[in-house]
């Protein structure tokens, strides 16, 4: 009965539910919550080399701007944790500020149900400033799968997103899929690719150009389980997506 319960409440969110990252928080999530009783403290750092020159439907350029977001997270139960998150943008021409925050509780399949791939959802939400993102209150369901065999990992997010304010909130859910794929080359050392898409309403796809695609070149390395690095450098593969960006996750369990 339990069981029944819980997954009847994780298709319920799946079913309920915009881009919370944002090249804020470029993260490929893995299906495993935070320990119960522990907390972790991340600091995502992105650098958009080659993005956006021009103010464009009020929102500031994004070419040369450091993104910070500060992320923490405490575990609550085997199954259950909470994220808060705190955007901020560095950079010159007035874009230095605070963007937005957002709250993020996950629940995942018990280890118990013994299931073959690792599952976990994730319900984002939150608001950030017109001049960074023109939708300004947005909601993120992700549906997390992953696997891992011998030294090779996968995780999918099939992401929706959901605008309540700002152009997009009439769209309906927008589909925002992310995908990785690593190889561990050593006990520490893991490289592999990362992509991230935004293709526009379910079955009302946007055109190609105006899609937002990045692959991104990453390595993992886990040197203690205290702590959490990911890297990366990422192209944009259309004209409405950021051209050049590098990232740098930070994580400390406590």
């Amino acid at each position: 009965m339990c069981k029944t319960i819980l997954l009847s409440f994780l298709l319920l969110i799946a079913f309920t539910g915009l881009r919370a990252q944002d090249n804020y928080e470029i993260q490929v999530y893995g299906s495993e919550t935070v320990e119960p009783g522990r907390t972790m403290l991340e600091l995502h750092s992105n650098y958009t080399l080659d993005g956006s020159k021009s103010i464009i439907d009020g929102q500031l350029p994004t070419n040369h701007v450091f993104h910070e977001t500060i992320e923490i997270t405490h575990g609550w139960t085997p199954w259950f944790e909470t994220g808060f998150y705190f955007f901020n943008t560095i950079g010159n021409d007035e874009r230095t500020a605070y963007v937005g925050s957002h709250i993020r509780p996950r629940f995942a399949a018990p280890a118990d149900w013994h299931w073959p791939v690792g599952v976990s959802i994730s319900t984002e939400f939150g608001f950030q400033k017109s001049a960074y993102s023109a939708n300004t209150a947005t909601l993120e369901i992700r549906p997390i799968v992953d696997k891992k065999w011998g030294k090779w990992y996968v995780s999918f997010n099939p992401t929706l997103d959901q605008s309540f304010a700002g152009p997009d909130q009439n769209r309906g859910l927008i589909f925002s899929p992310n995908l990785k794929e690593s190889y561990d080359v050593t006990k520490v050392v893991a490289l592999g690719f990362e992509y991230y898409g935004s293709t526009g309403p379910f079955f009302h796809y946007d055109p190609i150009q105006q899609q937002q695609h990045q692959l991104f070149i990453a390595t993992d390395l886990n040197f203690n389980p205290d702590w959490e690095f990911n890297g990366g450098f990422g192209l944009g593969l259309t004209n409405a997506t950021d051209r050049a960006i590098l990232k740098i996750i930070i994580g400390r369990r406590f």
